[in-house]
């Protein structure tokens, strides 16, 4: 595989995007800074193919990354390969309002063939290569420049032994026949809608006991200028203000601007600078809660009692048998509050009742639920049997 220098010009990344534009699938990665900003700093792509692979720097004075996202994102020829890519998807939607398809995830595709939940990238390439990676350069400071040989060479080689690996997993996948079960999830996490961030969404996110409708209201209101203060100042929204002093606001709302300076959490300096007036303001502003936005008071799905919860609690035991007999993560076949509705008597909507799910895992939990299956212990192995 020819490896590139760094591709800081313009030309060189045209070309070099040219050329793999023409490959049926590109392994991608990237590396950034997120600890003291609200939008992740790119710092460098890596992306390879079958024959060439390279670092581009989004950092070099005067570089269009035009070509790179174009391709990511509207290219629908070209399989872009992931590893946990959840961050390098929102940074691709942070900057094109788009997220890369289609797309394939490692991590995801190492549930469906037993490798655990959540398989690091050193681990898989060990598993599937056995190399063992030189981790040295994991804590780069990816913003500071220049990036010495051994930095650079770090970065490449997560999208060296991606591509190296894909074809080998797909490979497997064939022979498994548990290609399709993959579908679903990878359509799910290049939904775009999983990385818009609406400010007027962001209370949700934070915790707070109270259920009144003033409250909620000042906490909507202050969730959302906590959020456009953080991206105006590009800082973490904790830096801003922190989650339980933002609900603590809400719940006991200071009447002047003064009081600020007695809130926990804030420094004295609030009771009289800019953003502490900017803060009053959007208290002021807040208006209660609508009827249509207040959080249910029990969950949506029917609540489980005890004897419900005991019937979640067998099965998630069946789970964990059914996950263990056909080697598949137990988190790919099922999700927690799936379950719960399950024993709870929802048989509506949930995706375990449907698909590859269904034949594997929700077909016996329904028996279970409705009394046609029991485990059973042979020869000191847990199994379910069918009963009379």
């Amino acid at each position: 595989m020819q490896i590139h220098p760094l591709i800081t010009e313009n030309q060189a990344l045209a070309d070099f995007c040219a050329r793999i534009a023409k490959s049926p699938y590109i392994a991608v990665d990237t590396e950034f800074m997120r600890e003291n900003s609200y939008w992740p700093d790119l710092c460098l792509v890596q992306v390879a193919d079958d024959n060439e692979a390279a670092a581009i720097d989004p950092k070099a004075p005067g570089l269009d990354m035009t070509p790179l996202l174009d391709l990511l994102v509207d290219n629908e020829d070209v399989l872009k390969v992931f590893h946990a890519g959840g961050q390098d998807i929102e940074i691709v939607h942070n900057l094109t309002g788009k997220t890369p398809h289609p797309m394939f995830d490692t991590q995801i595709a190492a549930m469906a063939l037993g490798l655990g939940e959540q398989i690091g990238y050193g681990n898989l390439v060990d598993a599937w290569l056995g190399v063992q990676l030189d981790k040295g350069a994991r804590f780069t400071d990816w913003a500071r420049r220049p990036l010495d040989k051994r930095q650079i060479d770090y970065a490449i080689g997560d999208v060296t032994y991606l591509i190296q690996i894909f074809p080998k997993m797909l490979e497997e996948l064939k022979k498994t026949g548990r290609g399709d079960w993959l579908d679903q999830e990878m359509e799910r996490i290049s939904d775009p809608a999983n990385y818009e961030n609406d400010p007027q969404q962001a209370w949700k996110r934070v915790r707070i006991a109270s259920r009144k409708a003033d409250v909620l209201g000042r906490l909507k209101a202050l969730a959302a200028w906590r959020e456009m203060e953080a991206r105006d100042k590009n800082l973490p929204r904790g830096r801003i203000v922190k989650d339980e002093t933002l609900a603590d606001i809400a719940s006991h709302p200071p009447r002047v601007q003064d009081d600020l300076g007695k809130v926990r959490g804030l420094s004295a300096t609030w009771k009289s600078n800019d953003i502490g007036a900017r803060l009053m303001h959007a208290i002021k502003q807040a208006e209660p809660l609508d009827r249509d936005e207040m959080p249910d008071r029990e969950p949506r799905r029917p609540g489980l009692g005890k004897d419900g919860a005991l019937v979640a609690d067998l099965l998630k035991l069946l789970l964990k048998i059914r996950s263990r007999d056909i080697d598949v993560a137990a988190r790919l076949i099922a999700r927690a509050d799936d379950i719960d509705a399950l024993a709870a008597g929802v048989r509506d909507g949930l995706s375990i009742l449907e698909g590859w799910r269904y034949e594997q895992y929700g077909r016996d939990a329904v028996d279970l639920v409705e009394g046609r299956m029991a485990f059973a212990v042979k020869n000191g192995r847990l199994k379910m049997t069918r009963t009379e």
